[in-house]
Formats: structure tokens, sequence, C-alpha cells
């Protein structure tokens, strides 16, 4: 099994010993329960990490760390954005999760017009708090070192603006005559796919992300729930475009 990740605000450039305390810290002593001679990555969640040993575990929240030269992954290629209706309940959440452990680079929640919730004042800044922090848990769970961005909300003329920028944009839609398992794909730039909610992308917003570029396509066969349709095709975008190779 690879090592464990924990989150560091900076990482410095390396050293013989480094100090993991605060809520990290508790985890990896208290919750992981490291001890001496435990391997463990360090990373700022921006693609610097570093490798390091565990030299000693002090108290309930401190590990003392061995730690190697600090390295930095690039910027992957393409880029995939994925922009994601808000769905019901928790099920954002699990979208966020998935989409971050699949390999999506960054999301941007979408306040489509059939969206039955809506996020508007302090509870939209909760909710997009939750999903921040679900971004961030589900990277380190998942051995990342450059974590998705979680984008501010966002208007459908906002995500119109998105689309037309990008080197490829896609709509998940029924009504697409294409399946996104065929469509020729860039090797370079970035790749932006909006899921619609579960009451679908209404016309209006199909025709102004039409006139941004980006046409409807299809999965398969089957029609999947808001919260999982972005999981499978970042999985298949990512096996397309050879970064899962």
């Amino acid at each position: 099994m690879t090592a464990p990740v924990f989150v560091v605000e900076q990482l410095g450039h390396g050293g013989p010993e480094f100090v993991l305390d605060g809520p990290e810290g508790r985890h990896a002593v208290s919750v992981k329960r490291l001890r001496p001679g435990e391997d463990v990555v360090l990373t700022d969640g921006h693609g610097r990490w570093a490798e390091g040993v565990v030299r000693a575990a002090e108290g309930k929240d401190r590990l003392v760390v061995d730690l190697g030269a600090v390295q930095e992954e690039p910027e992957p290629r393409p880029r995939i954005t994925v922009v994601q209706a808000l769905p019901k309940g928790d099920r954002g959440e699990l979208a966020v999760e998935t989409m971050t452990e699949t390999g999506v680079d960054a999301i941007v929640p979408w306040a489509a017009s059939r969206c039955i919730t809506q996020w508007k004042g302090d509870r939209g800044l909760k909710a997009l708090a939750k999903w921040r922090a679900t971004a961030r848990e589900a990277g380190k769970q998942s051995r990342r070192v450059r974590f998705p961005e979680v984008a501010d909300a966002a208007s459908s003329k906002q995500v119109a603006a998105l689309l037309a920028e990008a080197d490829f944009a896609a709509v998940l839609h029924e009504s697409g005559e294409e399946p996104l398992a065929t469509v020729e794909l860039p090797t370079e730039g970035e790749i932006v796919l909006v899921v619609g909610p579960e009451g679908g992308v209404s016309p209006e917003e199909l025709a102004l992300f039409a006139e941004a570029g980006a046409k409807p396509y299809v999965l398969g066969r089957t029609v999947l729930r808001t919260s999982t349709a972005g999981t499978a095709a970042v999985a298949l975008l990512l096996g397309r475009t050879g970064r899962w190779s």
C-alpha cells in the first residue's frame, strides 16, 4: 500500500527534519497511529510534495519526519474540468468525492435553472466549503498531490463563457447524436464537460451552451444520475486522452 498523504501549508525546499502538527499531526499520530520508520508523503495540494520517514511521534498531535527532496508534479494535460449542476442533499459531496478519486482537475458548481438545490447566502457558502473540504479529503485518500480546484458557484452565463474558452467543450445530454467515447479529443489545453441536474438541462441552457461551442454528447445507453455521470465521463476521458496509460 502506498504511503499516507498529509497536507501542509508550505514545504519549502525540504530538509532533514519536518514537524507535522495541528489537525494533520493529530490525524497522523492519534488516528493513523504512525510510528518511527513508517513512510509518509507531505504535499501542499498544489503539486509540490516530498516523501518522508517518521522519526518520532510526540504527544497526540506532533509527528517528526525525516523529509526527502521536494518534488513538483507537472500540470496534467489535457486539463479536465467538470461543470457540476447542484444535486439534492449530500449527493453533491458524493460527486466531488468520486470525481476527485478518479482524477478530475477542476469542478465548477453550477446553479442550473432546473436545480432543486440553490446556494444562497450563508447556506451557499457552507455548501461550497463542504465541497472544497470533500475534494481535499478525497485528494488525500486517493494519494493525490495536486487536488482539484473547486470554483465559486457559476451562473449559466458564466458557464457559457468557460465553455467558449475550452479546447473541447461538451454537454452530457440524451439529445446528443454522438457518443463521448468516439469524439476526437485534444491532447493539450482544457476539456470542459457539463453535467446537468436531475431535472435535465433546459432547452435555453442547451442553446446558450451550443452558442459557446459545446455540443451535446451521450455516454451510453443508460441515463446516469447527476452525481455519478461526471465520474463516469472523467474516467472515460482520462482513458481516451492517455492520462491513464
